[in-house]
């Protein structure tokens, strides 16, 4: 399944249109992240998301794939070895150098490092918005060691997320654009196993926004609890599989 910008063009296009969408997105990006949002809704999704990176990837070397502004990257640097990211928006790139960080420009089929550079190479909200998934997960493979981990973040349509997105409207994520102006792919957990690389193994999975319908519902007294409180308790439980976000962690074969 297939939505946005990007279907029907060719590569540099379809590179040059996710950019812009980037570009344009950097300005508000961060407008509801990093504890400026009541509801927590951002904040909920990044703290069960670097809580699978950690679970890898404490005290090795990480790679996060599209990096944006560096939220996530900045707090995986707290528990990593060494931590570095790589974004194809500039205007994402700029917030992220300004954190300090370690941070190159480039996308996700054609990453900047030599084979086996990284002990976990991670990637959240950005495969669905690359059309060739397999080169992206065969190049995130390349650069990781024998013995480490690709985690992978899938946009599973068969989710209450993937619902509420068919049915309702777009978002705003700049003036006069709104989130369908970008290509858009929805993959069921059940197909990472014809897209992962040859080499690699499923080892585990997390689902992520299991349980809620939109982001205002977080911020609902006593409904907000019970949705962050199950959100938490079922990430790793059988009903992962219905995560709005699912995670897949491939382990790349010695």
């Amino acid at each position: 399944m297939e939505t946005g910008t990007g279907t029907g063009v060719n590569e540099p296009e379809h590179l040059a249109a996710t950019r812009a969408y980037y570009d344009d997105f950097a300005a508000r990006y961060e407008d509801r992240r990093d504890g400026h949002d009541p509801g927590g809704y951002h904040d909920l999704l990044d703290e069960l998301e670097l809580g699978f990176v950690e679970r890898f990837g404490r005290g090795r070397d990480v790679l996060e794939v599209g990096c944006g502004t560096g939220l996530l990257l900045r707090r995986m640097a707290a528990f990593a070895r060494s931590a570095r990211g790589v974004d194809l928006s500039p205007g994402m790139l700029e917030k992220a150098r300004a954190r300090g960080l370690d941070v190159a420009e480039a996308s996700a089929t054609q990453l900047p490092f030599p084979d086996a550079s990284f002990d976990v190479v991670c990637s959240f909200k950005v495969l669905a918005h690359v059309r060739d998934i397999d080169g992206a997960l065969a190049e995130m493979t390349r650069v990781t060691r024998p013995g480490g981990y690709v985690l992978a973040e899938l946009y599973n349509p068969f989710s209450l997320r993937g619902l509420v997105k068919r049915l309702g409207p777009a978002g705003a994520i700049a003036e006069g654009a709104t989130e369908r102006d970008v290509f858009t792919r929805l993959d069921p957990p059940w197909r990472i196993h014809a897209m992962k690389p040859a080499g690699t193994r499923l080892v585990a999975s997390r689902g992520v926004r299991i349980f809620t319908p939109a982001a205002a519902a977080l911020r609902v007294p006593v409904l907000g609890a019970l949705l962050r409180g199950g959100e938490r308790l079922c990430c790793d439980s059988p009903l992962r599989w219905l995560g709005g976000f699912w995670i897949a962690a491939l382990q790349r074969e010695g």
